[in-house]
């Protein structure tokens, strides 16, 4: 059984679940794959240098071909002269690929059979509600000693919540249909809100996957 730390009331207790709600073993080859694609479709691609025809300067030949003694040469903007082009430099390019959807799934079930099976996974309500607070939302987080590295699920989008946590470090907000592998698997903790771990349960459950 996970232990699982719960906050509610400004306490802090535990309690147990049971990981295989959400699967029986980790996929690591899955995870992978998934988190490589992820990586893959947020890189710009967008590394260039400049070749040869591109680089300013003149293009007249710097000596006549023969009868000099020295090298044959044409343009200054040659690849082996300095300030001249580069051979086989980088070009602007798309690195994003997909995975196949059903895949993309397992690999997010995965991350978060991973999570409850790491015992890495709390449960926390007493957010701020009406307006901002940072100071409120990293209480919650420092009570459940998890301030270093946290993704907060939610099961609707809560603004107030994202705007008390968009300038903590190392803390991320997600909704529950939002997530992706990648994001459960860079923060360390994954804290949920009671709502959310009953959406969990509906979407990544057992019984949803039968």
């Amino acid at each position: 059984m996970a232990q699982v730390k719960v906050y509610s009331g400004g306490s802090v207790s535990t309690t147990e679940m049971d990981p295989s709600l959400f699967g029986d073993r980790i996929l690591g080859r899955t995870l992978k794959e998934a988190v490589v694609m992820y990586e893959a479709n947020v890189r710009a691609g967008t590394a260039k240098t400049k070749t040869r025809s591109e680089v300013a300067g003149p293009n007249h030949k710097l000596w006549k071909q023969k009868h000099t003694g020295r090298a044959r040469m044409g343009s200054e903007k040659a690849p082996h002269w300095t300030g001249g082009g580069v051979a086989f430099g980088p070009r602007p390019r798309d690195y994003s690929y997909h995975m196949p959807k059903k895949m993309r799934r397992v690999a997010l079930r995965n991350a978060v059979y991973s999570k409850f099976a790491d015992d890495e996974v709390c449960i926390a309500d007493g957010w701020p509600s009406s307006t901002p607070s940072t100071k409120q939302a990293v209480g919650v987080l420092k009570a459940l000693g998890v301030l270093r590295s946290a993704l907060v699920v939610t099961d609707v989008i809560d603004r107030v919540l994202c705007m008390s946590l968009r300038n903590v470090p190392h803390v991320d907000v997600r909704t529950v249909a939002d997530l992706n592998a990648r994001d459960v698997l860079l923060r360390r903790n994954m804290v949920v809100t009671p709502a959310a771990l009953d959406a969990i349960k509906a979407r990544f459950g057992a019984a949803a996957q039968s």
